[in-house]
């Protein structure tokens, strides 16, 4: 049976993931073994149990043990997964360890899958995205949503792209980092852009650049349906993709825009581009 611990002090060493420990320590990338995140939400969480994610603890105020997460606090009780400890305290108690309310669920410390490889992430795939050097966790989190809910296969982060487990990031997620497969395509600088982009090649995509640049194609042009395997790359709020990625991209893609607008932000372009070429060669999903 798992154990109901009451808050009493705020400067317990076990309370530390949930305030005190920074996104890199909580990540350890140097002993990834021991690598912890904490998701944030009773829907990121159930999604994270649900896809065989291990607790090692979890965090609730008392009107949710009663209230809207009275049936998964009664299954932490229960044991389901092992003997984890439920951590609770009355919500402004809460509030002075983390820095906000937890009125909108539960927390839980989580231990961190290990990383498929490359190729067990696009086994079957069709259509992917790519985020290249994507440093803003909520967009990486609005993309993965996207991604998941629009077609897209699977989802590959380069080097330098923001982490999708951090807490933000799988916030805004809706916990979709834990429906979609997802994996990082190489884990120093060097392998992206261009190792990176020759192993897409290797596995059969064709690469299509989300840019603003003069030889682009329209979205709805009928080569990128026709692609077999087609892998979408979206580039950070502002600067876009990598000159490096656009030369050696297939197709520079261009969403037509009206009014003398521009651009849209990358979370807005990528649900665009998703539910356009996320769609099968028939044309139907």
């Amino acid at each position: 049976m798992a154990e109901l611990v009451e808050i009493r002090d705020l400067d317990d060493p076990a309370l530390d993931p949930y305030a005190r420990l920074t996104e890199r320590q909580l990540r350890s990338r140097r002993d990834p073994d021991r690598g912890i995140f904490v998701a944030e939400s009773r829907t990121v969480v159930e999604l994270a149990l649900g896809a065989g994610t291990v607790p090692l603890s979890f965090l609730m105020d008392g009107s949710q043990l009663r209230g809207a997460s009275r049936d998964l606090a009664e299954r932490i009780l229960a044991g389901e997964w092992g003997d984890v400890p439920l951590y609770t305290a009355p919500d402004e108690v809460l509030e002075r360890l983390t820095g906000f309310s937890l009125s909108r669920g539960v927390l839980s410390v989580m231990r961190r899958p290990p990383l498929p490889s490359v190729d067990e992430v696009l086994r079957g795939a069709r259509r992917i995205a790519v985020l290249e050097d994507i440093m803003d966790a909520a967009n990486v989190g609005a993309l993965i949503r996207s991604a998941a809910a629009l077609g897209m296969d699977a989802v590959l982060v380069t080097p330098r792209c923001s982490d999708p487990l951090l807490r933000r990031a799988a916030r805004v997620s809706m916990g979709t980092v834990f429906q979609i497969p997802w994996t990082r395509i190489g884990e120093e600088d060097a392998d992206w852009p261009a190792r990176g982009m020759a192993r897409l090649r290797e596995l059969g995509f064709q690469t299509a650049a989300m840019a603003l640049s003069r030889d682009t194609a329209d979205i709805r042009d009928p080569r990128l349906k026709r692609a077999e395997k087609l892998a979408v790359i979206l580039g950070t709020e502002g600067t876009g993709l990598t000159e490096e990625t656009v030369r050696a991209a297939d197709f520079t893609v261009k969403i037509p825009m009206f009014h003398g607008v521009d651009s849209l932000n990358v979370a807005a372009a990528a649900a665009v581009a998703f539910w356009e070429l996320g769609r099968d060669l028939s044309g139907t999903r």
